[in-house]
């Protein structure tokens, strides 16, 4: 029994041993994390500029690190620099270039505007002029390079963000024009001979064209193109298209008076647009999906500027006639104004929307521009343009689809842009569209170089040029598109438009298989083969099966 009594001694004692080494060790623990926070505070790196400035042990600069980063920071050296750890490195860093706060870690307070940019304000659009200044009052995040995405600013008594890419630090860098090779001096001898505007005021910086991991666009893109009437036939569509070697299709979300489906920012900004829409949110939605489901890239296009039913609804942003002061009637259609920024609004936020709940890989912006044969009209008085900042056309065009392109990019789609083939020569256009102003900006530019809508004996052909269509085709490619897309850093893809329909002029010509194919083969021959659109208003399905050996080729 002894025994026994001496074992449970021992035992207990053994207990209170372990007990007390567990207690000992939870107290030091306590100890070292309440040193570790007296001593430690974390800081993030801050600049004005996007990178950081490190130094080795004898304070000498070494490298650079971006700004925004997180540190662990204690004790100061030297009365100034704090030890770091980086890349698994030691380094110093000056305690001035550390923050508390990560908003702070920007450090710039007054930059200056290198071209007119869109200032994105609480409840609307409103733009900055080249070489202005503006006050930085915070962002909206940091790249990982520690570069700004968007600046708060502060610009005339107005508070909006503005993609830090358009910002230089001095107004001297700011009133410059990007003239690398020349560019610049190429497009500033097209002055404004037609009333379109002059290439002198438009901008040719470099435009990074992005690339989704998430949201492939195809090498080569052969679409058929879906009218928003076509939805409820969409197994029909799908069938046909594999067929005929398609890959991709753009489908109709707003044309001018035919709203594809009914859509909460048309119920917001157009409500006679959502009372006429064609189709429901949901059916829609369910048929985009089908074609998504099946391994189409998909393509949603909008017109723009030529809009009935937001015309009704907001006359105040429409092309105004003087004679009548009612909304500006260009062949029994209403026109909102390009240089109104309620109607940019308006139709990124429909196309915003459209990527994030029908999962459109691309935004197509159609009527991109100013009605056509108004010079004289508007010379005379009888039209109001509403030009509110005093702007060219062409500067109000590539405003807009440098804002589509910054907004759609963040969503991570990609936009492309319909412009006329007469775009591709060598002036800038009455109605305010230029080449090189657009396809410098867009992921994909797609002219509409339709051999009918050419006058008949253009670039003094002999023959009539909708008989001959390789032969025009080729010439306006080669002398014409190849030239412009030379003349900026950064051009578009050129996926065209070819002409799918018959001819309305005389001499009537079918377009059938034999000219569909010398259409594509004209573009592809000289360069242009980034993809084709055969544009047939009615969507016909037994036109586009007529069609199909056409579209199988390869060229």
């Amino acid at each position: 029994m002894l025994q026994m009594s001496q074992k449970l001694t021992i035992y207990n004692k053994i207990i209170l041993l372990i007990l007390l080494a567990v207690f000992l060790i939870m107290i030091s623990s306590v100890a070292l994390m309440e040193i570790e926070r007296i001593n430690y505070r974390i800081v993030y790196t801050a600049s004005e500029y996007q990178t950081v400035k490190l130094y080795n042990k004898d304070y000498q600069e070494v490298m650079t690190m971006p700004r925004g980063q997180e540190l662990k920071v204690s004790t100061l050296f030297n009365q100034q620099y704090y030890q770091i750890m980086y890349n698994k490195e030691q380094y110093f860093i000056n305690q001035l270039s550390v923050v508390n706060n990560l908003k702070a870690a920007v450090m710039e307070h007054t930059m200056y505007v290198r071209t007119p940019v869109t200032l994105s304000l609480e409840g609307g659009l409103s733009l900055i002029k080249k070489g202005e200044q503006v006050t930085i009052i915070g962002y909206d995040k940091l790249n990982v390079d520690g570069s700004v995405n968007r600046y708060q600013v502060s610009y005339n008594n107005l508070i909006g963000f503005v993609m830090a890419k358009y910002f230089v630090n001095t107004k001297e860098l700011a009133l410059l024009n990007y003239d690398q090779a020349g560019t610049y001096l190429i497009h500033t001898k097209r002055g404004d001979t037609l009333g379109g505007g002059s290439g002198a005021n438009l901008d040719f910086y470099p435009y990074t064209k992005p690339s989704f991991t998430d949201n492939v666009m195809p090498k080569e893109t052969r679409c058929l193109y879906l009218n928003g009437g076509t939805i409820r036939r969409m197994d029909d569509y799908i069938v046909a298209a594999k067929s005929m070697n398609i890959n991709a299709i753009v489908v109709d979300i707003k044309d001018n008076v035919s709203p594809a489906y009914a859509s909460p920012a048309m119920q917001k900004y157009s409500p006679t647009s959502y009372n006429h829409a064609f189709n429901t949110f949901e059916n829609y939605q369910t048929a985009i999906k089908k074609l998504k489901d099946n391994g189409f890239y998909v393509i949603g296009r909008i017109t723009v500027f030529k809009d009935q039913y937001y015309s009704l609804d907001h006359p105040e942003h429409t092309i105004l006639d003087n004679t009548t002061g009612l909304s500006f009637d260009h062949n029994g259609a209403f026109w909102p104004s390009a240089f109104k920024r309620e109607v940019w609004e308006y139709n990124i936020a429909l196309a915003k929307e459209a990527v994030a709940e029908m999962g459109f890989n691309e935004i197509q912006f159609d009527y991109v521009r100013f009605p056509d044969r108004t010079n004289n009209l508007e010379k005379a008085g009888k039209m109001n343009l509403r030009n509110t900042y005093n702007e060219d056309k062409a500067q109000a065009i590539q405003g807009f689809v440098m804002y589509a392109a910054d907004e759609l990019h963040q969503v991570g789609a990609y936009i492309s842009v319909d412009v006329f083939g007469e775009s591709a020569h060598n002036y800038v256009t009455a109605y305010g569209q230029y080449w090189g102003a657009i396809s410098n900006v867009v992921d994909v530019i797609s002219p509409m170089p339709y051999p009918d809508h050419f006058s008949a004996h253009e670039y003094d052909f002999e023959e009539v040029v909708w008989t001959v269509p390789y032969k025009v085709l080729s010439f306006w490619a080669s002398n014409y598109v190849v030239k412009r897309q030379l003349e900026i850093p950064t051009p578009a893809k050129v996926r065209t438009w070819i002409q799918a329909f018959n001819t309305s002029k005389e001499p009537a010509v079918e377009y059938g298989v034999t000219n569909v194919s010398e259409e594509i083969k004209a573009l592809y021959d000289a360069g242009l083969r980034d993809g084709f659109m055969p544009w047939n208003s009615g969507s016909k399905i037994d036109k586009y099966y007529s069609l199909a050996e056409a579209f199988k080729k390869e060229y």
